[in-house]
């Protein structure tokens, strides 16, 4: 036993350490299992590098390599430029239609990509006098919505490690049961900061539309323009704009039309969706990287420029950070330390209780530290609590996802830290507060709902 409790507490230690000093964590992690395989059992080399995870690091190449490209040849901002047109001003959509957006985004493989939208959304958000806070929390909504689509970081992480373990969890349900969860957290947030824009059919443009700015036009349309997530800044008149001029758009005010390229992107995104629902509909397990690497190649050879572009932007980090986790916890497997946890879950008496813990842990960890990580480490690490019985795998390991994700609107987090970033200075305090009294009461009422809501009536049928 001992032995097995001095492997656990290198792996928090490495996570710890790699979070406190800024370290990949999966590096930290890569060289830990191997000194700790090593050192405190009998594998070989062989045996450690077999853990890795080369299933998981092609579906997360693949998926990121894809959409980079569709990123690098313009498509992903052809189509929200595309999308942000059609909105026009009425300020109680806005979070919504922001939501929807943001959440295809964060859809296309990175969840974090979807933090374009932050500042462009705070402009928005500013024009049309949408609350700061309403804003911030339904593009944060979004992405973490979105993250858990099959073709994106944080599903792809939860359900393949699931299914390496042989729990069947759909994507397609854990997709599902995310989207649910954050549409009910949007309605609170609508609740809570967005009460007044019911009272409003529309909202006027600001000062710079109504000083006729753009003289020949009856109203302005919202498009993100020459804006990103790089250069947007409040207080900079030039830059709103920017956000809101033609810039996109021709004399008519209609955008550009898609290039071949974007065209042929577009239809490679429809069809990477419908072959992933065809087959599994059909009972056969689709392999989501493969399908992207395929059309990822395509594109490259219609384009090669932006092919070669995307190859930097495949997310290595993750690739890296997900399979030192994963690679460490098979070591803990091997040497019977999961186990010693599952000993330790059946120990509290109630697998429900066990359940709720171990979801609280993964938000209150997840509110400081990476999600994804967390994703990677405590999956595998709830398996023995569904092994010693009484809890169904697909619901718990659902639950635990969810609520590692529902608290990233902390300011702590890089969602929440996004929010307050793009903020105008006068605000800044306020988010701060709001984000840190929500985040951290996700801590307790994720488990509490997820549990709840998922896990109980599981256990009943």
């Amino acid at each position: 036993m001992l032995t097995q409790i001095i492997a656990l507490l290198i792996f928090i230690a490495l996570f710890a350490i790699g979070a406190v000093r800024g370290v990949q964590i999966g590096v930290l992690m890569l060289v830990g299992a191997a000194g700790t395989g090593l050192l405190l059992t009998d594998m070989a080399v062989d045996d450690i590098v077999a853990e890795f995870p080369l299933s998981i690091m092609i579906l997360l190449a693949g998926v990121t390599y894809f959409f980079a490209i569709a990123q690098e040849n313009g498509t992903v901002d052809k189509i929200i430029d595309w999308a942000l047109e059609r909105v026009g001003s009425s300020a109680v959509l806005l979070p919504a239609v922001f939501f929807v957006i943001t959440g295809c985004i964060a859809a296309m493989g990175a969840p974090l990509a979807g933090l374009v939208m932050m500042p462009v959304g705070m402009q928005v958000a500013r024009k049309y006098g949408v609350d700061y806070a309403l804003m911030g929390l339904a593009i944060c909504f979004a992405i973490g919505a979105g993250g858990f689509a099959p073709t994106s970081l944080y599903g792809i992480v939860t359900y393949s490690t699931a299914h390496d373990a042989g729990i069947d969890l759909s994507p397609f349900l854990l997709f599902g049961i995310a989207v649910a969860v954050y549409l009910v957290m949007l309605t609170v947030a609508y609740f809570m900061y967005g009460r007044s824009l019911f009272s409003k059919t529309t909202v006027a443009a600001s000062a710079h539309a109504s000083a006729g700015a753009h003289a020949g036009s009856a109203q302005s349309t919202i498009s993100r323009g020459s804006a990103s997530a790089s250069s947007v800044a409040f207080g900079e008149d030039d830059e709103d704009e920017a956000l809101f001029d033609s810039s996109t758009t021709d004399e008519a005010g209609e955008s550009s039309p898609f290039t071949f390229v974007q065209i042929l992107t577009v239809i490679f995104m429809v069809g990477l969706i419908v072959s992933v629902v065809v087959l599994a509909a059909l009972g056969q397990e689709p392999d989501i990287g493969l399908l992207c690497f395929m059309f990822g190649a395509i594109l490259s050879l219609v384009d090669p420029k932006t092919g070669k572009a995307a190859i930097p932007k495949i997310d290595w980090p993750t690739v890296l950070l997900v399979g030192g986790i994963i690679t460490f916890v098979g070591v803990l497997q091997n040497m019977g330390a999961v186990d010693l946890l599952g000993e330790g879950a059946e120990a509290i008496g109630s697998p429900l209780i066990a359940a709720f813990v171990l979801c609280v842990v993964g938000g209150l960890v997840s509110a400081f530290a990476s999600t994804t990580g967390i994703l990677a480490a405590l999956v595998p690490l709830a398996l023995p609590l569904i092994a010693a019985g009484g809890v169904p795998g697909w619901a718990l390991i659902a639950a635990l996802g969810v609520c590692s994700a529902v608290v990233d609107v902390s300011p702590f987090s890089t969602l929440g830290a996004t929010v307050v970033a793009t903020a105008p200075v006068e605000d800044k305090p306020r988010l701060t507060r709001i984000l840190v009294k929500f985040g951290m009461s996700m801590v307790v009422i994720g488990p509490i709902a997820l549990v709840g809501g998922l896990v109980v009536p599981a256990m009943m049928f």
